[in-house]
């Protein structure tokens, strides 16, 4: 019965958020070039920042809480940044420092004293039957389209980011939207940024813009019927994101009391959502450089990685609309869809009225 509480909670939490971001990624990549809609996404693009530099406060003010964790924080800002480490790789390393450094067990509370409530054999039970659930769909998919396919590549992709989501959506959209748009060429920058912006309107988890890039990047990369393959794209970032999530739950949540007991597993934990407030500001800062500057290039110094901006290229308009967004966010609280909604028209005006 707890299974099937749970199945029903989780597919409640993300169907009507699913079909919202399905329907206006379509709106989107049919009607994206009309000019008010344009204007509507410019907007969008100026906000989306504030919300990441809102959500980086957040965090940063419950995750930072000792020195170490502010040296964790800026470590993991400069692998990514200026080294282009993996997220995967960052994850393991901040989670090693953290297992490491963690305390010795109180003698009054022995390590382990929390009692485990579930056999062995019940959870590899579970793990067999999701990992069947989550693989075989992919494995088919591979198999009749070849490992090169769009399709094929979106499952592997978004497989891996199930993989490593820690510390929440904002930090896997660090990891997810530089792969997507440099690595892959699905999208670019500005369309990463409009599927964030999308995404936040909605109802539902963040990491639904999963769904969005699913959607375009097969619309546009993988023929044949362009909004055929954009649905299977969606579909295909769907279940390689949210089939991992309910292998998790349904394996660890037996365990919860268990891990909360163990000094090391919960060091590991506090480092590694010390590190996502590095890879986090790394993804403000990669968003805030495609944003107000309309031309950017990336530049490499040995094994150093930067984005480098033309500044003649930089849009005041976007500074202007970012100010008073992060103004409207910050100072007077309001909540993100009204900030976005509150862009969006400014930018409207913007085009066509001061225009």
């Amino acid at each position: 019965m707890a299974s099937r509480g749970g199945l029903a909670a989780g597919l409640l939490f993300v169907l009507p958020g699913a079909l919202i971001v399905l329907a206006l990624g379509m709106i989107y990549a049919a009607f994206g070039n009309i000019p008010i809609v344009e204007a509507i996404f410019f907007g969008i693009k100026s906000a989306v920042l504030v919300i990441v530099i809102e959500a980086l406060l957040r965090i940063a003010k419950r995750a930072l809480k000792l020195p170490e964790h502010w040296v964790i924080a800026a470590l993991s800002f400069v692998a990514i940044f200026f080294l282009a480490l993996p997220f995967p790789l960052i994850v393991l390393l901040a989670a090693l420092y953290g297992f490491w450094r963690a305390p010795e067990p109180s003698p009054a509370i022995p390590e382990g004293s929390v009692p485990i409530r579930t056999r062995l054999r019940g959870t590899l039970r579970t793990i067999g039957v999701w990992l069947v659930i989550w693989i075989a769909p992919l494995a088919v998919l591979i198999a009749v389209l070849g490992r090169g396919h769009v399709l094929s590549e979106l499952g592997w992709f978004f497989s891996k980011l199930a993989v490593v989501t820690f510390g929440g959506a904002y930090a896997v959209l660090a990891y997810m939207g530089q792969d997507v748009v440099v690595r892959y060429g699905w999208l670019d920058a500005g369309q990463m940024m409009d599927g964030l912006g999308l995404a936040e309107t909605t109802p539902g988890p963040l990491i639904l813009v999963t769904e969005f890039v699913g959607y375009l990047a097969a619309y546009q990369h993988a023929g044949g019927p362009a909004w055929l393959m954009g649905l299977l794209g969606a579909g295909v970032a769907l279940w390689a994101t949210f089939a991992p999530c309910f292998l998790w739950i349904f394996t660890g949540a037996p365990y919860i009391e268990w891990i909360n007991g163990q000094p090391r597993l919960r060091g590991a934990l506090s480092a590694i959502i010390a590190a996502v407030v590095g890879v986090i500001l790394n993804l403000a800062l990669w968003f805030a450089v495609h944003v107000f500057f309309r031309k950017v290039e990336l530049v490499s110094i040995g094994p150093l990685r930067l984005w480098t901006p033309e500044i003649g290229t930089l849009d005041w308009q976007v500074v202007v609309l970012a100010a008073i967004s992060g103004f409207l966010l910050l100072r007077w609280h309001w909540s993100i869809p009204r900030v976005l909604a509150g862009a969006a028209i400014l930018a409207l005006g913007a085009r066509f009225v001061i225009a």
